[in-house]
């Protein structure tokens, strides 16, 4: 089993109220690593409207890379404003996962639009950074993963990687929606597309991770780094109902894979639960694992799906399954 060191929360949005776009949480955190800094892209949300609708943006603070508990900056305004009348984005882009190409900078991340029978829908959009990730701007005005015949909910909480020269994207795809007694509910899973160039996707259809808490769990938010030869996968995963406390609520699950098709899942093998108390006691969630200079580190979400910011927790043993 790994062996994480939490090392507590590292930010806070609800601290910075001279940021009303940025009000509370901080959602879905990926790295860059600079030369100086560590820069962590997140979603925020500012206060809901009159109606108790939220909408969402991805935001950036940058870490000290020398101490990754100071925060040496936090981003001034949006990277990426939100869509316009009827787009796939116009209330919200989240989450989001970011990777360098060339001399560029992508965003993937997840665009919502508002519904009538169900509380909301969304696909999965790409925004380009030119300027080291300071701003993106979409490469058009629409998904470039979107609802199909045999994918006809919501598609989202994308995280991409490139292996041996393919990109690779795991998606949260919704099989159907639920009505519990005071709202809608979809019920996701984890799916995998590939593609040679990052825009055009080949789907494969298949659920990656077999379900723990029965049919209706759902799974989010899967995270994969090569080690030892092989593929590791760190997921979130909770109850479709009742998921906002700690009894339901998102745990970071453990999968391997020789081939990334074939997954076989071991959640105690992730060494990372939810704390005794404080601001991840009831929830750690959507897990992101990188290295940086012989270390590997976690940085994940804590209570109220991230509405009280994001934590580190480092790696403290690396046994032979998981050395880089």
């Amino acid at each position: 089993m790994l062996q994480w060191e939490k090392l507590g929360k590292i930010f806070d949005p609800r601290d910075h109220r001279d940021h009303p776009w940025m009000r509370e949480f901080a959602q879905s955190p990926s790295t860059l690593i600079f030369d100086d800094f560590v820069r962590v892209y997140f979603c925020a949300r500012p206060a809901p409207d009159a109606m108790g609708q939220y909408v969402s943006y991805i935001a950036f603070i940058d870490l000290d890379r020398k101490n990754l508990s100071r925060v040496l900056r936090v981003c001034d305004k949006p990277v990426l404003e939100l869509g316009g009348y009827g787009t796939f984005d116009e209330f919200g882009t989240n989450p989001v996962s970011v990777i360098p190409y060339g001399n560029q900078i992508r965003a993937y991340y997840a665009g919502w639009t508002r519904c009538e029978s169900v509380r909301f829908n969304a696909a999965i959009g790409i925004a380009v950074s030119s300027n080291n990730g300071e701003t993106f701007e979409r490469i058009g005005e629409g998904p470039v993963m979107s609802y199909t015949p045999h994918e006809p909910f919501l598609l989202g909480s994308p995280r991409v990687r490139r292996f041996n020269g393919t990109w690779y994207l795991w998606y949260a795809a919704g099989t159907h929606w639920i009505k519990s007694p005071s709202r809608t509910e979809p019920i996701i899973k984890i799916r995998m597309a590939t593609s040679s160039d990052g825009l055009n996707w080949q789907r494969d259809g298949v659920n990656q991770i077999e379900d723990r808490l029965g049919e209706e769990e759902c799974q989010a938010g899967a995270d994969v780094i090569e080690r030892a030869g092989r593929f590791h996968m760190f997921f979130s995963y909770r109850q479709s109902q009742d998921y906002k406390g700690k009894d339901g609520g998102y745990r970071i699950g453990y999968a391997v894979s020789d081939d990334l098709v074939n997954w076989k899942r071991n959640d105690e093998l992730a060494g990372m639960d939810v704390s005794a108390e404080g601001w991840d006691s009831e929830m750690a969630n959507y897990g992101h694992v990188f290295s940086l200079d012989g270390e590997t580190y976690m940085i994940y979400q804590g209570n109220e799906m991230g509405r009280t910011g994001i934590g580190l927790a480092r790696l403290q043993n690396c046994p032979d399954w998981f050395k880089p």
